[in-house]
Formats: structure tokens, C-alpha cells, sequence
């Protein structure tokens, strides 16, 4: 009965080890996803949206410059 009572001990510390890493790989996981997200949002959308700001004024330069060479 000893020998029952050990290998369920075993397998009973097993399965937490296994639940307590795949819910540890999971927030590890989330968290990485939400800082790659937060960077995202913070550093690289505000640069794209300066570049396209800075093309645009680009174009419209562009387009008064040839407006005022063509008279």
C-alpha cells in the first residue's frame, strides 16, 4: 500500500510541475506579446506616422514648386 501511495505522491507532484510550467510559459508569453506590443504602438507607428507626414509635405512641395515654374 506504501508503494501505491508513493507513485500517486509522484505523479501528483509531476502533474503541479507540469501545470505550474505551462502556466508559466503562458505568462511569459503574454507579456512578452504585451511589451513587443507597447513598443510597437509607442515607438514605431509614431515614426511611420512622422515619415508619412514627411512625404506628404514632400509631395505638396513638389507640386507648388512645378505650379510656380510653369508661367
Amino acid at each position: 500500500m506504501k508503494i501505491g501511495g508513493i507513485n500517486m505522491a509522484k505523479k501528483e507532484k509531476r502533474f503541479r510541475f507540469v501545470k505550474g510550467f505551462l502556466f508559466g510559459s503562458l505568462t511569459t508569453a503574454t507579456a512578452v506579446y504585451g511589451a513587443l506590443h507597447a513598443f510597437k504602438k509607442s515607438v514605431i507607428e509614431p515614426e511611420d506616422a512622422e515619415n508619412e507626414r514627411i512625404e506628404a509635405n514632400r509631395r505638396r512641395a513638389n507640386r507648388k514648386s512645378l505650379q510656380a515654374h510653369q508661367g
